[in-house]
């Protein structure tokens, strides 16, 4: 589960800012074993490696802030319904509500933002929020928040065009979020 709650907050922080030197040269030290994730792990050390922070910044802009938009929208009601403010996001609302999660007053995205339902996650596992939460909890926020889309939005960052450091945090997500589903559905 710690390792679970390390890979979901990694997730998290690569999607919520803009990696500085600091950060990329702790992720250059990552490596993997010969599985899917391992080598995608691998893939993503090597990437922090030969990045350079302003070019990484430049990828970051164009991904996801972009004039006027990003080339990905990285939002759970964008994705579910193609609007950003949608249903999806008044139901994880309510879920955060009950879970005990309240919103950072420094977040100016919406809640169901990739990088903070990553970051739910971990705190779900992790008992962020108060005790961890079982595993059936973490399973039902995850097929109601994150496994509906987020293996998608993950295959798009990692076949984006503006794709060059996100590239294999994209492979890495998409992977991750496959084992989880899976894992879930075997736990059930």
């Amino acid at each position: 589960d710690r390792l679970r709650a390390q890979l979901y907050r990694l997730l998290a922080q690569l999607l919520a800012d803009i990696p500085d030197r600091r950060r990329l040269e702790q992720i250059s030290r990552l490596t993997g074993d010969d599985s899917d994730l391992g080598q995608a792990l691998s893939a993503l050390g090597a990437a922090a490696r030969a990045a350079v922070p302003s070019t990484v910044d430049d990828e970051y802009h164009d991904l996801f802030i972009g004039v006027g938009r990003g080339e990905l929208m990285p939002y759970g009601s964008y994705y579910l319904t193609g609007f950003v403010y949608d249903k999806p996001l008044a139901r994880l609302r309510e879920d955060m509500r009950r879970l005990g999660i309240a919103r950072a007053e420094n977040v100016k995205e919406p809640e169901d933002h990739i990088a903070a339902l990553c970051e739910m996650m971990a705190g779900l596992i992790e008992g962020a929020f108060g005790d961890p939460a079982e595993l059936a909890a973490q399973r039902a926020f995850f097929d109601t928040h994150l496994g509906p889309w987020a293996a998608r939005f993950f295959a798009d960052l990692e076949a984006a065009k503006s794709s060059n450091f996100y590239m294999p945090v994209g492979r890495v997500g998409r992977i991750f979020m496959e084992i989880e589903a899976t894992a879930f559905e075997m736990a059930a």
